[in-house]
This record gives structure tokens, C-alpha cells and sequence, in this order.
């Protein structure tokens, strides 16, 4: 595939998106940029949710998990059912109660201003490092099969990147991307139909024989139960699962921003149902397009792993042109489907948790101040993207930085649990303390929890985040 050709593609997908914003965009002011003023299609959020949820990182890396841990991963997934039901009964009846713009506006009812800023600020955090973390993986991989040979510098491709989120996002944020994310989780999953169609060709599987291929592969291998002290123990990644899809999810500004734009609370929990429904059984299709890819490359003596196995297979196999052009637009969808979604959410939190837009300014300033900050974190995604391509470069640490970035939903996880479980009081001055060393006491037993305890944590440590968290609210309750 031609660099002239990948172009003319972007651009393409980028003049759809730019509708979508022109269209959705007219007479739209900070109730429809926060809120879509309430009147999402259900089943619109649902399916758009898909694609946020899935992002850049799982597009390249689900299928490059098989070749090493099989269909492990799907524990996990089983384990999120059970942590949607949780967010769908639990935390979306809370949230429209209490008609939240900002999620963590809980936290100041329940704890108090301190246990409010620290609640936002961690979501900040982690959604900054995060969402910077899936645009540099889809970057490098974009500069490497287009940008390099049009010489384009890497801190070029990230501006560009950036300023066409802005373009499509800064008049009417959620309202906008509601719609497309709808638009770009469609793009990805029929990219992943356009991949399994090609390599089943490639290696003469027959259209109908692709599920019985998959369940007698060695590789398809989903529980393991044998070793309780193994990353990838049943039971460990199930209830890791739960967690995760529950503080990701549910106490995740990003996400929950989505589902607070449904009509009402009943469409909110249907966008629920059949979001989790959807997203199990496309993840069970990644792995499988994983499965595929791993003897596609084993059979052909391509030497590709992890990471690289899909872009790899899919641009410089000879597999074709139409597998080329879906993937490269797969991976845009995938990539931008989080990442629009990242800026707006970091924009409504720190407008609404962080300045009290709402409440300080007044109404004919609350635009202003909000297109402000909407430009001032584009700046900053883009100079934390580039840091990581010409500061750190060490990929694992930037790896490392990105798992990190997932430890600050432990203290979210433990304020949550002990507002809603308990009736205690905290000193609230103290739970930023508390907040802060929860995380750095997770990861030094994370880190030494092999020659400790021959124990490995893997996704399990946000538990253990999220109960240190609440001790330690226990330990500062008062009377």
C-alpha cells in the first residue's frame, strides 16, 4: 500500500468525522459538549461505546497475546459481565440520582472537597498518561508505514493527530462523539472481518469451519486453574476482570460521560446490557483473529510477535491490498475512538471538579473558560507524546508509565467502595495522603511479590490498590 494511498484515506475518514461535527455541532454550548443535553439514542451509546472501550492498545495487542498466554485473556472479559452488572445496577442509579455532569461530584457529598479534587485528579492523571500512551503506539505505527517515507517528523504526525481531534471535538464534544465513535467502532470490527476473511484464505480455512478451527487449536486454550500463584489463574483474572471494568468503566469519567447522555436511567442500563453482550463476544473475535494471525506467521516463516504480528501480517504479507487499506483504517478508528473521547472527558473534569465552572463562573464566560481548557490539554497530550518518543524512549518504561497509569484507579475503587458500603466518616484532609501512598505501597509489593510470596499479581494488583485505599480511609475515620 502506497504512502499517496494511505493518505488520500485519512483524509477521507478525517472529511466523515468533520461532518459529523458540522451537523451535530449547530447551536451547541456546554450542556451539549458535557451532556449531549440528554438525548443520545441508547443503542447508539452502546454500540460507540465498543469502540472507546477497545482503543489503539487492544486493536494491535489482543491478537499478539495468543501466541504467548492462548485465550487466557478471556477470564478477564467473563469477569467484566459481572463488573457491568455492578456499574448497571449500582453505580448508573447513583449517577442520575444525583444528576451528575462529573462523576467524582460524589465524592465531595459523600467525604468532602479534598476527597472531590483527589478523585479528579487521579482520573486526570491516569487518563492523561493513558490516552497519550494509545496515541503514541497507533503513531509510531502510522509514521512507520506512511509518515517516514513522506518525511514527516514524528512531533509533526503527533500535532496533526491532535489538532484534527480538536477540529472535530471543541464545538460540541460529547454530542459529537457520540455519533462518531458509533461510526469508527464500525470501521474497526469490520476491519477485524476484513483480516479473519483474508488470513482463513491464506490458510485455507473454509468460511464455515472458522469456529470448529478455533476451538481445536492447542492455542484456544481459555481456563486455567492450575496454579493459583499464575498471572493467569481463573479465578484471579475473573475477579481482576470485575475491577477493572468496574473502576475503568464505571468510575471512569470517560466512559460514564457516555452512558449520562441517555435519555433516562432505563435506556442508560439497556445501553449497559447490551454494550457488555457486544463487547464479550468481539473480544472472543479478536482473539480468534489472533489465533489466526500466530499460524498465518508460523506457517509462512514471518518472524512477527506481540505488537507487531498484526501490522506486520496485515501490511507486508502479500495478502493483499484490501486487508492493507481496513487495517490502516481499523487502526485509526481504533485509535481515535479513545482518544476524542479522552480529551473531551479530561476537559468536562477539569472544567466541573477542578475550576467549579458551573458554580464560580458566570454563564456568558463558562464557553470561553471551557474552548480554553479544551485547546491547553490538546497542548498537553501532545507534549507527553512526544516526551515519550524523544525523552524517555525506553519502551519499557514508557510501558511501565502506562501500567502506573492504571494504579490511580485503586483509590477511586477504595473511596467508592467505602462511600457506598460503609456510613463511616473520613478526616477529609487526610485522603489525599492515603490516596497517594495506596498506589506506590501496591506497586512495591507488586513488584516483589514473586520472591515475597511467589505470588504474581498481574491485573489482581488493583485490588489490592483498591483495599489498601480503604484501610486506609478506616484508619482516618472519624466520629
Amino acid at each position: 500500500m502506497q504512502p499517496t494511498q494511505i493518505l488520500l484515506l485519512i483524509a477521507g475518514y478525517f472529511a466523515v468525522l468533520l461532518l459529523i461535527s458540522y451537523l451535530t455541532g449547530k447551536n451547541s454550548g456546554n450542556e451539549a459538549f458535557f451532556k449531549a443535553n440528554r438525548q443520545s439514542p441508547w443503542y447508539v451509546v452502546a454500540f460507540g461505546m465498543i469502540g472507546a472501550s477497545l482503543s489503539g492498545v487492544t486493536f494491535i495487542s489482543v491478537p499478539g497475546w495468543v501466541e504467548a498466554s492462548q485465550f487466557s485473556y478471556m477470564q478477564v472479559v467473563l469477569g467484566y459481565i459481572l463488573g457491568y452488572a455492578v456499574i448497571g445496577t449500582v453505580l448508573l442509579p447513583l449517577y442520575y440520582k444525583l444528576n451528575l455532569t462529573s462523576i467524582y461530584t460524589y465524592l465531595d457529598d459523600r467525604f468532602g472537597n479534598y476527597s472531590y479534587k483527589t478523585g479528579a485528579s487521579f482520573f486526570l492523571l491516569s487518563r492523561v498518561v493513558g490516552a497519550s500512551f494509545r496515541l503514541f503506539l497507533v503513531a509510531n505505527v502510522l509514521q512507520a508505514i506512511l509518515f517516514d517515507a513522506l518525511l514527516i517528523p514524528f512531533w509533526v504526525t503527533v500535532i496533526i493527530t491532535i489538532l484534527l481531534i480538536w477540529l472535530y471535538t471543541f464545538k460540541s464534544g460529547i454530542k459529537t462523539i457520540v455519533w462518531t465513535d458509533t461510526l469508527q467502532t464500525l470501521f474497526m470490527l469490520i476491519a477485524v472481518g476484513v483480516a479473519i476473511y483474508y488470513v482463513s484464505e491464506g490458510l485455507n480455512i473454509e468460511g464455515g469451519n472458522f469456529l470448529s478451527h478455533i476451538i481445536d487449536s492447542n492455542l484456544s486454550k481459555m481456563f486455567f486453574f492450575d496454579d493459583f500463584k499464575s498471572a493467569n489463574y481463573f479465578w484471579k483474572q475473573f475477579l481482576s476482570g470485575a475491577f477493572i471494568a468496574i473502576v475503568m468503566t464505571g468510575l471512569d469519567q470517560d466512559m460514564m460521560q457516555k452512558n449520562l447522555t441517555c435519555r433516562n436511567l432505563k435506556d442508560a442500563q439497556k445501553n449497559m446490557f447490551w454494550f457488555t453482550i457486544v463487547l464479550t463476544f468481539v473480544n472472543f473475535i479478536f482473539l480468534g483473529l489472533g489465533l489466526l494471525l500466530t499460524q498465518y506467521a508460523a506457517q509462512n516463516g514471518i518472524d512477527a510477535h506481540k505488537d507487531q504480528l498484526f501490522p506486520t501480517i496485515a501490511t507486508q504479507s502479500g495478502l493483499g491490498f484490501g486487508i492493507a487499506i481496513f487495517f490502516v483504517l481499523g487502526l485509526i478508528a481504533a485509535a481515535y475512538s479513545s482518544a476524542d473521547s479522552a480529551l473531551t472527558s479530561l476537559t468536562t473534569s477539569f472544567s466541573i471538579d477542578i475550576l467549579d465552572l458551573e458554580k464560580k463562573y458566570k454563564v456568558e464566560d463558562q464557553v470561553k473558560i471551557r474552548k480554553r481548557i479544551h485547546i491547553l490539554f490538546s497542548i498537553l497530550l501532545v507534549l507527553v507524546i512526544i516526551s515519550f518518543k524523544y525523552i524517555i524512549k525506553d519502551e519499557s518504561v514508557i510501558a511501565k508509565l502506562f501500567v502506573f497509569a492504571g494504579y490511580t484507579y485503586g483509590p477511586l475503587l477504595g473511596l467508592y467502595s467505602f462511600g457506598l458500603f460503609t456510613k463511616l466518616k473520613v478526616q477529609d484532609k487526610l485522603v489525599p495522603i492515603v490516596a497517594i501512598a495506596s498506589p506506590i505501597l501496591s506497586y512495591i509489593i507488586s513488584d516483589n511479590s514473586s520472591t515475597w510470596f511467589g505470588f504474581e499479581f498481574g491485573f489482581f494488583i488493583l485490588i489490592l490498590n483498591g483495599l489498601l485505599t480503604f484501610l486506609g480511609l478506616i484508619l482516618i475515620r472519624r466520629e
